[in-house]
């Protein structure tokens, strides 16, 4: 393989990315040398996947330059790319859990002839494979016998046998995996770049990025903050730069009073845990209070959300509510008892686009209610006013389709759905991501109201500003941990440094 004098497989120059409203790329430079992992890192939105997606030719960047194997080019489809050498592997594995491993690394590339596959023949290279990358298994095993790490290796040995690779994009490989399966990936991950084969490694775990990375570029909000050497880059100065806040930025922000009381906790939980979700934590939430849960994408704040909430089911400690012991916990029960949670994918988990705003924001107060005691449509409309004018939400109408509305205003009438039920307890994740500036302090201004007059509430957002803006209390969580807690008033430097955790 041609190599320049700096050993380069990859060279992107100045790539822009636009699609219809958004600036994906501006001006981004990322080169990746051959024999080397380097971790692309950065938050929720700041261009990782655009740049992997034009790469291997998913999207087609509107201006720029692409050089592999010193030769400018452009590629075209994700078949060219790895056609070239270029595979990915993503966090979703896509394999068929049914079939063998033998039938999953060959599959379409069988050995055999006129007579059929010759399975001895498919299952001896299939234990080749394997072995190579020092792995040992029965390969004529469904796939679904082995664990997720296992399934990940399989997966990278499938993308090596495809093509001769050069390049390996590693798309959150370990998100799911605990200490032994990851180092069991690291394991494999190390051999290939002894072999020279160039790896990206997408990840949101900061330990994991200096445990195995050779260099480390950063992305925010679609442009190129730098590239680094590992060995020169401190994880505090890592994380700094991925949220884009300096020491010399921080000031001291006021926080509203909250009076700490010796009463039951709406809401505590005892070493409440999921595998592969949230390391087992204790977290008691009060009338009256803030807790901001903070900590990078990843770090298990969504899933601690969804334990409370009961849409995952944990398998480790108990959870009460006004001190009463929960044995079936669910959504719906969480609704009966006063919880309410605003998700963190409003497009996905969030609104009813095709509903108009009235019906978005009645659906739970009905399931409150129970489907036996329905709202009548002066009640619904009633409500919907309410909220509409207390929330300020812009719409034309409350039989418009929320589908139509700007995303601020697709948030507030999520709000307003969970505000109808009277909650005693509001989970809030990420409520503030992808809409203006004006209604975000909206926002924040309404959890501090919210709390001053006994509600409970857990804020949960990628910009530790205005957790701590918010927040009476701040839980800092880091890869699926939790790891510290803060109470009062506390330095931004003391959080940062427990969520990038020590040097």
């Amino acid at each position: 393989m041609t190599q320049n004098n700096n050993g380069e497989i990859i060279r992107m120059e100045g790539i822009y990315k636009y699609f219809p409203g958004v600036q994906a790329l501006e001006n981004v430079d990322f080169c990746l040398r051959k024999g080397e992992i380097h971790a692309l890192v950065g938050e929720n939105g700041a261009g990782k996947s655009t740049l992997i997606k034009v790469m291997t030719g998913v999207e087609r960047f509107d201006t720029g330059k692409l050089i592999y194997d010193g030769q400018e080019i452009i590629i075209r489809s994700p078949q060219q790319a790895q056609n070239l050498g270029i595979s990915t592997v993503y966090q979703e594995i896509n394999l068929c859990s049914n079939l063998s491993v033998a039938e999953n690394l060959l599959l379409g590339r069988e050995p055999g002839g006129l007579l059929g596959i010759n399975k001895k023949a498919m299952n001896k290279r299939a234990r080749e494979i394997m072995l190579e990358l020092g792995v040992d298994i029965d390969v004529t095993a469904p796939l679904e016998t082995f664990s997720t790490a296992i399934q990940q290796i399989i997966a990278i040995a499938r993308a090596l046998e495809i093509s001769s690779v050069k390049v390996l994009i590693l798309d959150e490989p370990t998100s799911s995996l605990d200490i032994q399966e990851t180092n069991l990936i690291f394991k494999v991950m190390r051999q290939l770049k002894d072999s020279g084969v160039g790896i990206i490694f997408i990840t949101h775990f900061i330990k994991q990025v200096y445990d195995v990375s050779d260099r480390i570029t950063v992305l925010r909000n679609g442009s190129l903050v730098g590239t680094y050497d590992t060995d020169s880059l401190s994880r505090l100065s890592l994380v700094e730069k991925m949220i884009g806040r300096s020491l010399a930025e921080y000031e001291e922000m006021e926080k509203s009073e909250y009076k700490h009381t010796d009463e039951v906790p709406i809401v505590q939980a005892n070493g409440l845990g999921r595998v592969g979700s949230v390391k087992p934590l204790d977290i008691d939430l009060h009338a009256g209070e803030v807790v901001g849960l903070a900590g990078l994408l990843g770090s298990g704040r969504t899933e601690v959300a969804k334990l409370l909430f009961g849409i995952d089911e944990p398998d480790s400690g108990n959870i009460s509510i006004d001190g009463k012991l929960l044995k079936n916990h669910s959504p719906l029960t969480s609704i009966c008892f006063g919880l309410a949670l605003c998700p963190e994918d409003r497009k996905e988990s969030g609104i009813f686009d095709q509903l108009t705003v009235r019906e978005n924001i009645f659906i739970a107060m009905q399931a409150r209610l129970g489907w036996f005691k329905f709202l009548s449509r002066q009640e619904q409309e009633e409500v919907t006013d309410k909220y509409v004018k207390m929330l300020n939400i812009s719409t034309p109408s409350a039989e418009q389709k929320v589908g139509n509305l700007s995303g601020g205003n697709q948030q507030k009438v999520i709000l307003a759905r969970w505000l109808a039920t009277h909650p005693e307890l509001l989970i809030l994740d990420e409520p503030t991501r992808g809409i203006d500036v004006g209604t975000k302090a909206e926002i924040q201004k309404m959890v501090i109201s919210l709390a001053s007059e006994g509600m409970s509430c857990v804020f949960i957002s990628s910009e530790l500003e205005e957790v701590m803006r918010t927040s009476h209390r701040i839980v800092v969580m880091r890869e699926k941990e939790k790891v510290n807690e803060f109470s009062g008033s506390v330095e931004e430097r003391k959080i940062m440094e427990a969520i990038a955790g020590s040097e």
